[in-house]
């Protein structure tokens, strides 16, 4: 619709349909025993630890206040553009109506209402005069999702070994110290892309999607794969927006970050406008989702000095 805003929002889109998968592909704990990561060499006020939860599909959901109300539960999704809100807090709160904006999630564009929030709060940190697309909780499953507008100059660290997140600058939360990979990554529309991977050999652009549970490959990565992307089964991916599309499922034998290995990667592969907002489709590309995130004792994104860092497990 012309004239109105684009706006890619990402998370939770990955998940996949369990209802549509096969007997014959084992279940979530099945699948995420079986990835591996290998090692192929030796290797204070400004910063807020905050507890978070886990959902269903393995992604982290924190407490955010809003114009001094709350908590609520908020999915923090590095693959999404933007920060959104369900319409029934909207509607809770009496928030300020806002124009028309579209939606892109993993499926589809989608033309929806914003509002706009005066002040917005996680742990210590407050982002003031958001103007913020509304979806349903149902589809989203969270009261909102906190996007990479949200998290401009600052880093994410995900601690899967205490369940926490912390938010702050690169100093406070100890620089590159205690992270045995660091990948410097590229900025494309608030994104940081990593261009120095490689899946069982090709090279591919991996954008890390803290919102989604499994990892999401373009067309132009199963083509580059091959026979090795082959699909053993179609399922439907579920998008934020409420809009379904299918997907190939594969498996790839290694994903390489530097000198680490991630083994036996689950991927997704579909047509979607997620990769095409952020100019993704042409060349292999990857949206690692939260399953082999988690192989990691920690994961940082760094939007400060545009760097990616990876703790292995000892």
């Amino acid at each position: 619709m012309p004239g109105m805003a684009a706006l890619l929002a990402l998370a939770a889109t990955s998940a996949i349909n369990q209802n549509a998968v096969p007997t014959r592909i084992p279940p979530s704990a099945a699948i995420q025993h079986a990835a591996e990561v290998i090692v192929s060499r030796e290797s204070d006020a400004a910063a807020e630890a905050i507890q978070a939860k886990v959902d269903r599909e393995t992604r982290l959901t924190v407490p955010v206040t809003i114009e001094g109300k709350g908590p609520f539960r908020f999915l923090i999704d590095t693959g999404s553009q933007n920060t959104v809100l369900s319409r029934n807090l909207a509607t809770q709160l009496k928030l300020e109506a806002g124009p028309r904006v579209r939606v892109i999630g993993i499926a589809d564009e989608l033309p929806t209402d914003s509002v706009r929030v005066e002040a917005l709060d996680l742990g210590q940190m407050t982002l003031f005069g958001l103007r913020v697309p509304l979806l349903e909780e149902r589809h989203m499953g969270a009261e909102g999702i906190l996007g990479t507008d949200a998290l401009q100059d600052r880093r994410v660290l995900l601690d899967f070994m205490h369940n926490r997140m912390e938010v702050g600058d690169t100093r406070a939360l100890g620089g590159n110290s205690g992270y045995e990979i660091v990948v410097q990554a590229r900025r494309r529309s608030g994104q940081l892309i990593m261009a120095n991977a490689r899946i069982d050999g090709v090279r591919v652009d991996v954008v890390l999607d803290t919102g989604g549970g499994t990892s999401v490959g373009n067309r132009a990565l199963q083509a580059a794969l091959g026979r090795r992307g082959g699909a053993s089964q179609q399922v439907s991916l579920l998008s934020v927006t409420g809009q379904t599309v299918l997907a190939d499922i594969g498996l790839a034998h290694k994903l390489e970050i530097d000198a680490v290995n991630v083994t036996n990667l689950v991927i997704a592969y579909t047509d979607t406008p997620a990769f095409a907002a952020l100019g993704l489709t042409r060349k292999p590309a990857l949206f690692l989702g939260m399953r082999e995130m988690r192989l990691f004792r920690r994961v940082a994104i760094d939007f400060q000095t545009r760097k990616l860092l990876f703790d292995i497990p000892g």
